[in-house]
C-alpha cells in the first residue's frame, strides 16, 4: 500500500458518515429461504443496501473467499456445513476473518456459546426485534470498522518504518561511500626518503580535518594539515576540496614553495561568506632538502612539533612550530609570515590537528597542549607512537567517540 492510498483510506474513515450502516456489506446465512428473506428485509430498513445470502456453509465459505464483507448473519443448523463447522472453517484461514452474529433459536443457547467461542462476535434469537437487530448489527460493524481503521494505522506506520529504514539504509551508504572516498584521498605513508606515517579518526561518518603532503620539486617538500569548523558533509566537502586546490596547485601565480604566499593564496580562494560561513585552520609547511631548513606558516592553527632525535632512554625534546596568521577566509587578502628552523639529522616532525589534544575527560576536566607534548616527549618517536597518542587520547575521554575529529602526521628526517 502507498503513503496516498492508505493516507486516503483513513481519511475516508475518520470522515464516514455517521450512518455507516448504507455502505456496509452483509452476508445473510440461512437454509431457509424464508428466514433468509426477512433478515434481507429486516438489513435494508437498517438502511443497509449491500445485503449477499447463502443457502448454507459451504455456499457461504465460497462467498467470503471471493468477496469482503462487514458483518455475516448466520444460522446454526444448516445441511452441509453448519454455522459451527463454518466458524472453524474460517478459524483456519485467517484471511477470512469477519464479524459474526449467530442465529439461534432459545433451544440452541448452548450451540450458540460454543459458536462465540469459536469466533462469532455476538448471538441473536430468530424471533428478535428491529431495535436489538440494529443494536447488534450496529456494534458489529463498528467494530469491524475500528479494527479496519486499526490495521490501515498499521500498515502505513509500517510502510513510514520502512521508508525510513530505506532511507536510513542508503544514507548510511553514501556516508561510507564519502569515507572511503576521503580515505582514499589521503596519501599513502612512505619509508624513503622520508619515513611519514599518520592516524585520522574522524568523530562522526563524514569529518572536517583533511592532510596531504608532496614533492613540489625535486628539492622542496610540502606538508599541510587543515581542520574545517564542524563535522558533516558540509565541512567534509570543503575540507577535500581545500586539500585538493594544495595538493593540485591549483591556484594560478601562487608559489607554492612559499609558506606564507600559499596561505594568502588560500585564504582568498576560500572566503568563508562563500562556502556556508564555514571557515578552516591551516598549517603549511615547505621542507627544502638541500639546506635541511623547513619554512613554516600557519593561520588560526595549533603548532607543529619538531621532535628531537631520542636519548638513550627513547625521550625527545621539542620545539613548537607557529607563525602569526588569522583563520583562513575569514576576510580578504590577510597577510601570513613564514617562519624557518633548521631541520637536525633523526628529528620527526608532528602536524595535527586541535582535536589532539583538547579533550574531556567525564568529569569534565580538559586536557591542554602541555599534556600531548609530554607524552609526545616520551612516545613521540616510537615507532607506534602515534596509535600510542590516539590510545591516550581516548583513554582520556572515556567510552565513545571522541568529541573532535583527531589527525596527525608525522615525518621522520
Amino acid at each position: 500500500m502507498t503513503d496516498t492510498t492508505a493516507a486516503d483510506a483513513l481519511s475516508a474513515d475518520a470522515s464516514a458518515p455517521a450512518d455507516m450502516l448504507a455502505g456496509a456489506r452483509v452476508l445473510v446465512v440461512d437454509d431457509s429461504r424464508l428466514m433468509r428473506l426477512g433478515l434481507i428485509r429486516a438489513l435494508k430498513e437498517l438502511g443497509i443496501q449491500n445485503v449477499s445470502e447463502a443457502g448454507n456453509g459451504r455456499e457461504a465459505l465460497e462467498s467470503i473467499r471471493a468477496a469482503s464483507f462487514d458483518l455475516m448473519l448466520l444460522d446454526i443448523e444448516m445441511p452441509e456445513m453448519n454455522g459451527l463447522e463454518l466458524l472453524q472453517a474460517i478459524k483456519a484461514e485467517p484471511a477470512l476473518a469477519l464479524p459474526v452474529i449467530v442465529i439461534s433459536s432459545s433451544e440452541q443457547i448452548e450451540t450458540a456459546v460454543r459458536c462465540i467461542e469459536a469466533g462469532a462476535e455476538d448471538y441473536l434469537p430468530k424471533t428478535f426485534n428491529p431495535t436489538l437487530l440494529r443494536a447488534r448489527v450496529t456494534t458489529s460493524i463498528d467494530k469491524k470498522r475500528l479494527r479496519d481503521l486499526d490495521a490501515l494505522r498499521v500498515l502505513q506506520l509500517q510502510h513510514e518504518k520502512d521508508l525510513l529504514e530505506r532511507t536510513q539504509r542508503r544514507l548510511d551508504e553514501e556516508l561510507a561511500e564519502a569515507m572511503r572516498y576521503i580515505r582514499s584521498s589521503l596519501p599513502e605513508p612512505t619509508t624513503a626518503p622520508l619515513r611519514i606515517d599518520w592516524v585520522y579518526q574522524p568523530s562522526t561518518e563524514l569529518g572536517g580535518d583533511a592532510f596531504g603532503y608532496h614533492w613540489i620539486d625535486d628539492d622542496h617538500f610540502a606538508v599541510y594539515l587543515l581542520d574545517v569548523c564542524g563535522h558533516g558533509v558540509g565541512a567534509c566537502l570543503l575540507a577535500v576540496t581545500a586539500i585538493n586546490v594544495i595538493r593540485s596547485g591549483a591556484l594560478p601565480g601562487t608559489d607554492f614553495r612559499d609558506p606564507a604566499a600559499t596561505m594568502g593564496a588560500i585564504s582568498n580562494a576560500f572566503p568563508c561568506e562563500k562556502h556556508n560561513d564555514m571557515y578552516f585552520t591551516l598549517w603549511y609547511g615547505v621542507y627544502q632538502r638541500s639546506t635541511r631548513t623547513l619554512a613554516h606558516a600557519s593561520g588560526g592553527h595549533p603548532p607543529a612539533l619538531l621532535l628531537s632525535a631520542p636519548d638513550a632512554n627513547g625521550h625527545c625534546s621539542s620545539e613548537r612550530l607557529l607563525s602569526p596568521g588569522l583563520i583562513v577566509g575569514l576576510m580578504p587578502d590577510i597577510g601570513y609570515e613564514a617562519l624557518r628552523v633548521q631541520v637536525p639529522e633523526g628529528a620527526s616532525l608532528v602536524v595535527l590537528c586541535d582535536g589532539c589534544f583538547e579533550i574531556m575527560d567525564p568529569q569534565g576536566k580538559d586536557a591542554s597542549f602541555e599534556d600531548f607534548e609530554a607524552f609526545m616527549h616520551r612516545h613521540g618517536t616510537e615507532e607506534t607512537g602515534l596509535e600510542g597518542v590516539l590510545a591516550w587520547a581516548q583513554d582520556l575521554h572515556g567510552p565513545g567517540a571522541l568529541d573532535d575529529d583527531f589527525s596527525i602526521v608525522r615525518i621522520r628526517f
